[in-house]
């Protein structure tokens, strides 16, 4: 299976829209508008098109990762939400590859670290661990389990502490 990482273009809007939507609508923990969350994201001020990636199959885009700023103390990292691949997509290692470009191109772009608030048994797969291990706490309550925050470079949340502000976009 040959899937292609590269940048979203302006003309994916509509697919990765339809992506998203296809890939959260029979998920239990979903709120089923993540889709909408894509969209407020890419209008913010912590919109990272450089971070904004699909994978493509069969020249059709089967997925989408999102990574936008946060701040944490005086610190600007970012954050990965949402990932999504089409339901028939899923379990072929697309999302696996839609993060480790999103974590190479984002070390390359000078961030040190990302947050998570996801599956506590698939992010530390590639690196996340309890955010609170780094003294980085959520502004909302959620399990510590499922907030999660890796090093996208060698100590490079060594300094940071705090509290995460996302995108005033999010809610």
């Amino acid at each position: 299976m040959n899937i292609i990482i590269r940048q979203e273009q302006i003309e994916d809007v509509n697919e990765v829209y339809h992506v998203v939507q296809k890939a959260f609508e029979d998920a239990d923990y979903s709120d089923h508008n993540e889709h909408n969350l894509v969209n407020r994201l890419r209008n913010s001020a912590k919109y990272i098109p450089e971070l904004s990636l699909v994978a493509e199959y069969e020249d059709k885009i089967v997925g989408h990762i999102l990574f936008t700023k946060i701040k944490v103390g005086a610190q600007t990292l970012i954050a990965l939400a949402p990932i999504a691949v089409l339901p028939e997509m899923q379990n072929k290692s697309i999302g696996k590859l839609l993060i480790m470009e999103g974590h190479k191109i984002a070390a390359q772009l000078g961030y040190k670290g990302s947050i998570v608030l996801g599956h506590d048994k698939y992010y530390p797969k590639f690196g996340y661990k309890k955010a609170s291990q780094y003294g980085i706490e959520a502004p909302f309550e959620v399990s510590d389990d499922s907030f999660m925050a890796v090093e996208l470079i060698h100590g490079g949340l060594s300094d940071v502490l705090g509290v995460v502000e996302y995108a005033k976009r999010i809610f």
